[in-house]
């Protein structure tokens, strides 16, 4: 047998994409402490923890509005099946802890989904799971975004579109209020 027969067989390792955003960041670093761009094992015993408390968490956000501990990740496999995932828990007895929609008290626990946008105050990140095989470690991934995550999004117009077609939010009313007309009057 050759050394490549003999090799062992390379086996893939789920990773966590994290991308973070703060207003505030380019001003008050608290990203400062995260190595960004570097691929991190942990070991799948591990519950790594994200706040500002050095001697606790593997992640630190170096603000003083972050709880001590904010937010723990637990990764682990599905009952009954070769799934991998990660479960997210909010450590925080005085910030909500967002997923998506889903809002998380103190204590309370959600499976993490393959992509979505965990929140608090005004942190946002988004988190991506990149599927693998490892039962021994997985991996995190930490970007920085330069542009929010998460856009204030504007409910589209609810206005009538007249007849002719020509919507009038496109026309500045130049100061005019809306005036009201009997439709015997010309």
């Amino acid at each position: 047998m050759t050394s490549f027969e003999e090799a062992r067989t390379e086996e893939t390792v789920t990773c966590l994409h994290m991308t973070f955003y703060h207003p505030c960041q380019e001003h008050k670093m608290m990203f400062r402490s995260l190595n960004f761009h570097k691929r991190e094992q942990v070991r799948v015993d591990e519950m790594p923890k994200f706040g500002r408390d050095s001697n606790v968490c593997r992640y630190n956000l170096m603000d003083t509005r972050v709880s001590r501990i904010q937010f723990a990740l637990q990764f682990y496999r599905k009952l009954n099946s070769s799934e991998l995932c990660f479960e997210i828990k909010n450590m925080s007895k005085k910030t909500k802890l967002l997923v998506d929609q889903t809002e998380l008290g103190y204590l309370n626990k959600i499976d993490l989904p393959w992509k979505c946008i965990i929140c608090f105050g005004d942190y946002q990140i988004l988190a991506e799971i990149e599927e693998g095989e490892s039962m021994d470690y997985f991996e995190t991934y930490l970007h920085l975004a330069e542009v929010p995550i998460l856009q204030e999004r504007c409910p589209p117009s609810l206005l009538p579109i007249p007849e002719n077609g020509i919507s009038p939010s496109l026309f500045p009313s130049q100061g005019k209020s809306p005036m009201e007309i009997d439709e015997n009057e010309s």
